[in-house]
């Protein structure tokens, strides 16, 4: 081990091998003294790179690590360009050849920071003013879009057998988020969505109402998972788990009829307008994609003077009234195919509506008893 000054640098440089390795850069020290004692810090950290890396067999960099864990299973998520603009955004932060394990707590900390400084996106050329006027993400977007995207590259990492001495605290670092809120639609609402529908978009918005499935999976329908014999239909949800939803009757009469619009998509539209490059023809019948719906759904809410609802409000609306028509968490739980009870609870005040009507019911029964006993006094 040496530390040496540069005569082109007023800072002393380090340059020393382990295990086979070499280590060698800038200390941004102008004593030797400092410069050895930044010299054998970093020797501490080759020591647990060294380490880890022999335990994964594989380079601990930041961005071989996403590229392995793209390559095994980010690329096959529900939304691949998201998590492939994440991992994007934290390899560009930390520098490629960051290793995970110099990535502490007061480094993942400084991340979340920073992030938080992010505002909302929108697309299009704007000033620097108006950019400037676009609210912060939202604590819920800091979670997802870094905190949880660097703890899965740890869990990825750990499953290769690595181990971490400085692991951050996941727990900690994660921000608070308000509690996801309950939005029904009311009939009237409902009644308006109808007048203002276009007549192509109407079987997918119906399906929509009827199953309480996520956006996505309603636009990727296909026919090969849809099953009338067993009456269900089969899909792989979040995480690439396997999902079931039960084909009702209202499904079947939503569903029955859109059979031969299309070989291998449940839901289309009709082009009003063609289009050359796209290949669309007018008038011609097209499979509905994500990006279509949620414009549809813009479209429609806003010609239906619909306030405050978003698309994933149809998901609430059916958990609510089968809650409410149901009375059974558990089943509710099972047909929104929720991983955890938890995220059924936020439906529980439906329940507590049906315990306020009993005890209404209680204390009126109360109520006329004691008058009948004061009547046969």
């Amino acid at each position: 081990m040496s530390v040496y000054k540069d005569p082109r640098s007023p800072y002393y440089s380090f340059d020393f091998q382990h295990a086979g390795n070499r280590f060698h850069g800038s200390t941004k020290c102008t004593t030797r003294g400092d410069a050895k004692r930044f010299e054998a810090a970093e020797l501490e950290k080759a020591k647990a790179l060294v380490k880890a890396t022999r335990r994964a067999k594989a380079s601990l960099a930041i961005d071989d690590v996403a590229n392995r864990l793209w390559n095994d299973s980010a690329q096959y998520d529900s939304e691949p360009k998201a998590t492939e603009t994440n991992l994007a955004r934290l390899i560009e932060y930390f520098g490629k050849e960051k290793p995970l394990t110099e990535i502490d707590h007061k480094a993942a900390k400084e991340l979340v920071a920073w992030r938080r400084g992010h505002r909302v996106s929108r697309r299009g050329k704007r000033t620097k003013e108006a950019e400037q006027a676009l609210p912060l993400v939202s604590n819920a977007t800091v979670n997802r879009s870094a905190t949880k995207v660097l703890q899965r590259l740890f869990t990825f990492a750990k499953a290769e057998k690595v181990v971490f001495e400085n692991e951050p605290d996941w727990g900690k670092l994660l921000l608070a988020e308000p509690e996801e809120r309950v939005r029904e639609l009311k009939s009237e609402e409902g009644d308006a969505l109808d007048e203002t529908m276009r007549a192509d978009y109407e079987p997918f918005f119906a399906f929509v109402r009827a199953c309480g499935m996520r956006l996505k999976e309603c636009v990727t329908l296909r026919w090969s998972e849809v099953d009338f014999g067993t009456r269900q239909i089969v899909k792989f949800g979040k995480g690439k788990r396997r999902v079931v939803f039960p084909i009702t009757e209202a499904v079947r009469e939503i569903l029955f009829p859109l059979r031969g619009q299309h070989l291998e998509f449940c839901f289309t539209y009709v082009a009003v307008y063609g289009n050359r490059r796209l290949g669309r023809v007018r008038g011609q019948r097209y499979p509905l994609s994500y990006t279509g719906a949620k414009t549809a759904w813009q479209r429609l809410r806003a010609s239906s003077g619909l306030v405050d609802f978003r698309f994933h409000d149809f998901r609430h609306d059916f958990g609510t009234k089968l809650l409410r028509d149901s009375g059974n968490l558990k089943l509710v739980q099972k047909a929104l195919n929720h991983r955890d009870i938890k995220s059924t609870l936020r439906y529980a005040h439906v329940l507590n509506e049906d315990v306020a009507v009993a005890v209404e019911r209680l204390a009126e029964s109360r109520k006329k008893s004691r008058s009948k006993l004061r009547e046969a006094g």
